[in-house]
């Protein structure tokens, strides 16, 4: 490792011990998404209302509902009409997972080429995580999605730390690895802080560890397994430990004919 990302992790771990490492906040509108959906008696034009008030994210649910792998016989044309489809659970976290987008991005042109690519990423993950998880899993496939939406939310800080810090974000290798050493800490901080339910907030700080074994699947694994899909790493999947709780042998977890639409889905 360099001085520099030695000195730059230094730094880091060191506001991050001290809690001087200013973290992004949850968006406006997904905090009061998250506490209509806890209302007990909230019904579809309720929730509705609320998610209504964001046009950019009406509309991304819509998309979502008419995707390859959700689409009905029928196309889904209104707000209302795609809850109904997806629940209101669904639908929820979901929305409160794409709202995040709105916090990934910059004033500097290359720290938001880098969220971008970050976000594109992560909805690829995402839309794997969720067919993976209804395929192959008792969990709940729209929080497999929204694992898979948040598993790199810890690079955020590292990347604004980065705009106001020239020599590391002239050094690409060097911005990679102390990405790549802290975001996992950084990201279970966040979801933390977001109060995320406990499976999510160890997504980030597990996921890169593809030689840990759990009791049963989680998160992390379907992450883990999502990710390997993503990048067409196929031959990886037998070996690893999360992999195995899936009981498929050799057997892809999704159709290859079915990958890009999973990758696709929440795009």
């Amino acid at each position: 490792m360099s001085e520099l990302a030695e000195m730059v992790q230094g730094h880091l771990l060191a506001a991050i011990e001290n809690d001087d490492l200013v973290l992004p906040t949850l968006p406006e509108v997904a905090l009061r998404i998250r506490e209509a959906a806890e209302d007990m008696d909230i019904s579809v034009p309720g929730l509705g209302k609320v998610i209504g008030r964001d046009p950019a994210l009406a509309a991304r649910l819509i998309k979502v509902v008419n995707s390859p792998m959700l689409r009905a016989t029928q196309e889904i044309t209104d707000l209302n009409g795609a809850i109904n489809r997806l629940g209101i659970n669904y639908s929820s976290n979901l929305a409160i997972g794409l709202v995040i987008e709105q916090i990934f991005h910059a004033r500097s042109p290359v720290v938001q080429a880098k969220m971008h690519e970050v976000w594109c990423q992560s909805l690829e993950v995402a839309g794997v995580s969720y067919e993976v998880c209804r395929r192959h899993t008792s969990l709940k496939p729209d929080q497999a999605a929204l694992a898979g939406l948040v598993h790199q939310i810890g690079v955020l800080p590292i990347l604004t730390y980065a705009q106001d810090h020239n020599e590391l974000l002239s050094d690409p290798i060097c911005l990679n690895h102390v990405i790549e050493r802290i975001h996992p800490l950084l990201g279970g901080k966040i979801l933390s802080a977001w109060e995320f339910s406990q499976p999510l907030v160890l997504v980030p700080g597990e996921y890169l560890d593809l030689a840990r074994r759990t009791p049963e699947v989680d998160y992390a694994d379907v992450v883990q397994i999502a990710r390997l899909v993503r990048q067409h790493d196929y031959h990886r999947l037998p070996d690893l430990p999360a992999y195995q709780h899936l009981n498929l042998g050799e057997e892809m977890p999704i159709p290859a004919s079915e990958v890009n639409m999973a990758l696709g889905m929440f795009r």
